[in-house]
């Protein structure tokens, strides 16, 4: 992010919500509405890179829930490897499986995620055949 936010060319908003943009067969310009001081503007732009899921927000949790020190879920055999105490169960985790057996992470939640959206969703479809197996045992 040091990098990023180093870079003359690039402006870095937090808080911030693209509401439009616009251009002529290109991006030209964004409008930007600053949800902490209220105000909207509209700004020229040649490209626009959203990074989403930085923080995983897993707090909502019991605090039983095995995570990093960041935050994000521990799944699969790793739970083994790092917090054995979380799992009490006789079988190992299966793949995505938090320290909650039966409960089951996908994406940027879940410790070592590769924070893209195809990944996300490849796990999310992964999590679902492995519930219908978990429910099946």
């Amino acid at each position: 992010m040091r990098a990023v936010e180093a870079t003359p060319n690039i402006i870095v908003r937090h808080r911030t919500e693209v509401v439009d943009g616009g251009g002529d067969g290109h991006l030209e310009h964004l409008t930007l509405a600053d949800r902490t001081a209220n105000t909207v503007e509209r700004v020229p732009a040649a490209a626009l890179f959203i990074m989403i899921g930085g923080e995983p927000h897993t707090q909502w949790l019991p605090d039983s829930m095995a995570r990093d020190g960041q935050g994000y879920l521990v799944t699969g055999r790793e739970i083994r490897e790092e917090s054995p105490a979380r799992w009490a169960l006789g079988r190992d985790p299966m793949p995505l499986e938090t320290s909650m057996p039966g409960v089951f992470a996908a994406g940027d939640v879940r410790k070592g995620s590769i924070k893209r959206v195809a990944s996300a969703v490849g796990e999310g479809a992964t999590a679902v055949r492995l519930v219908h197996e978990y429910l099946g045992s």
